[in-house]
Order: C-alpha cells, then structure tokens, then sequence
C-alpha cells in the first residue's frame, strides 16, 4: 500500500486542508483527512497579497512553509503513521496571483517547498501549475486528471468542485475526452460579502442562512452575468483576479450596507445559477448525477438552489461517498506528487489547453541520497 500526503490552501485563503490516502492502481482510500485555519493575520496578508511589498511576499512564502509542515506533521502524527511510510507529499501551494491570459502568461503560488521537506523529512512536489502555463496551458484545472483516472470508467458523471472558484469535470466510460473548465465564482463573493457585513468577525455564510433573509433582486442578477468569462469557451480558468472586490464593488458595493441580505440572496443564487448554465452551455451531455465536493457543499442554500436547477438530475455531495466535503483536492495532489515522483504525466492538456503532456510539479527532497 503506497501512501501519501497532499497539502491544499484554495483561493478563499481559509486555511490548509492535508489529507493522508492510499493509492492502488485505480482506486484510493482516505487514511487521514483535517484543515487546519489560517490565524487572522496570514489569511490577511493573502487576502490582499497585492498590497504587499516584496520583502513581504518573501517572508510569508517562507512562513506558509512552515504552516504547510506543520499542518503535515500534525496530521502524520494524529493519525498515527510513521512518517517513513509516507512517500511523498503534494502541496498545491497558496495562489496570490493567476493571470494565465496576461501579456506574459504566469501564475503564482507559494509556501516554500524546501521548508516544508526540512521540517518533516519527507519529498515534496510543489508549483504544479508554471509547467502547464509554460506549455501553452491555463495552469488549471488540474484536478480532472484525478476525476478522469478514478472516475472515468463509470457512468457520465459531472463532478462538481466548489471552492472559492467552482470548477466542474464531466467524464464517463462514453464520453471521448473528460470535459473541464472552471464555471466562475464559487464561495469567493459569498465571502467577501459575510466579511464586510460582519467587520470580518465571520467568514462564511454558515449553511446559508443569511442568504435566505434576502431575496433575489434580478436587475442585480443581470448585471452579474454579463461578464465576459461566462461566455468564454473553454479551456478557461479564473480566480479572485476577476471575481473579487472589484467585481462585487462595482454592481453591488453600494447596496451591501443598505440591502446586505438581499446582495448575499443574489450572490448565492447567481453563483449556482453561473455553474448550472456554464455546463448547459459547454458541456451539455446529459449526466447521471452531479457530485459536489469543497467548501461550497455546506452552504444549504446554494445546495439546495443547484438541486432545483439541475433537476432531475440528482446532486449529490461527496460525503455520501465517505469522502470529506474538502477532502478531495487534498487527495488529488497527494495523487499528482506520487505521479511526478514515478515520471508520470499528471494532468489532461486537452483541458487546460497545454500544447502536450507533462509532469507537473518540482521535486524537493529534504536530504542527499548518496
């Protein structure tokens, strides 16, 4: 039994989710699954990475190193395994910037490797996405080469991720190719708004009970969906760079503190209604069900507007299956890292628009071998 370890920080900045599996041909099993939060002052200095000055972005690549490894330690120890039968580790990294579109194509992710591999002994795989970027790709999404090795010889599936950004894969036995892309806004704008309503003592809509004293203003709905990436074909891929601040500041800002329930009803809906008509529009096989995984998953009323939206068709969350709402991205580059460490591709660039495949990931080992 081949174990290893993945480390993942989304772009809500909340904190680093570490998850321990085992992987055997085509099949995982979860060992080991927590998150560990950011204090108040790291998810800060992420949050508004733009603002900092560059001796700044340097310390806290090195001091999410440190939080990394001890979040890995912390899991490697709980769970009571032995650090040697670790493998190797997976660590997305935190994004502070992704401009795969801009004039000089980059993206950005930090959380020093060689710290976290001093710190726990152990190999680590990190900065997968720059390879991809370099090919000619968007750097993401990366996760439909795990949805595709462990979910593709079933039924047509689409498989639902929504963390800050949603993004969706849709494979099965008889489709051709698995088709990816990242829909929008997942929790992001969500966030942003409890946050300014709460003076940042909250950071969720928890279970999406505030959404639900609002109600749905459509001249507002409108305005939203008139964004450009909604009609972009895929590859395409986004992050906080489009749906953040500015974006909410410019149709909403006003209204958040006369009307704060009824922006947070709009946001919720508009976000389901972003992922419900993205795969309308670009994937437009019909599926046996939709399976939900990442934070979005505890929001009920988002939940329970993508289930009106998309029926008949069930959607389900990932817990059914055993598997933790924000489990499986860690699982994922846990998987990613074991294929890099055997010289093995770990990606599709048929959705990321990569002009070949690769093998993400740089190696860091924390010691010679010789």
């Amino acid at each position: 039994m081949t174990l290893a370890l993945g480390l993942m920080s989304g772009t809500a900045g909340d904190g680093v989710s570490a998850a321990i599996a085992s992987f055997k041909n085509r099949s995982f099993k979860l060992i080991a699954y927590e998150t560990f939060p950011y204090p108040p002052s790291v998810r800060k200095k992420i949050l508004h990475a733009e603002k900092l000055k560059t001796a700044e972005i340097s310390g806290l690549h090195f001091l999410l190193g440190r939080i990394f490894a001890d979040a890995a330690a912390k899991i490697i120890r709980r769970s009571r395994i032995s650090p040697q039968r670790i493998r190797v580790m997976g660590s997305h990294g935190q994004t502070i910037y992704h401009g795969p579109r801009d004039p000089v194509p980059s993206t950005f992710q930090i959380g020093e490797a060689a710290v976290i591999a001093e710190r726990t002994g152990i190999p680590v795989v990190s900065d997968f996405r720059p390879s991809d970027i370099a090919a000619g790709g968007e750097g993401a999404p990366l996760i439909p080469f795990f949805d595709l090795h462990f979910y593709g010889s079933g039924p047509r599936r689409a498989l639902l991720n929504i963390g800050g950004i949603a993004n969706v894969t849709l494979v099965g036995r008889d489709l051709k190719k698995p088709i990816a892309f990242d829909t929008g806004p997942g929790n992001c704008l969500m966030d942003l708004t409890i946050q300014r309503i709460t003076k940042g003592k909250q950071r969720h809509d928890p279970e999406g009970r505030w959404a639900g004293r609002g109600r749905v203003e459509m001249k507002w709905l409108r305005s939203l969906l008139a964004h450009s990436y909604f009609k972009k074909a895929p590859p395409k891929s986004t992050g906080r760079e489009e749906f953040g601040e500015k974006f909410l500041n410019r149709p909403l800002g006003r209204f958040l503190r006369g009307r704060p329930f009824d922006v947070l009803a709009t946001l919720t809906f508009f976000t389901a209604l972003t992922i419900f008509e993205s795969l309308k529009r670009f994937a437009p096989s019909s599926v046996k069900e939709i399976i939900a995984s990442g934070g979005g998953v505890k929001n009920l009323m988002l939940m329970n507007h993508l289930k009106k939206l998309f029926w008949p068709v069930p959607v389900r969350s990932i817990e059914e299956f055993g598997i933790p709402a924000q489990a499986k991205e860690p699982i994922a580059f846990a998987f990613f890292a074991l294929r890099a460490l055997e010289g093995k591709t770990n990606h599709l660039p048929s959705v990321t628009g990569a002009g070949h495949a690769l093998i993400l990931g740089k190696i860091t080992r924390p010691h010679a071998t010789d």
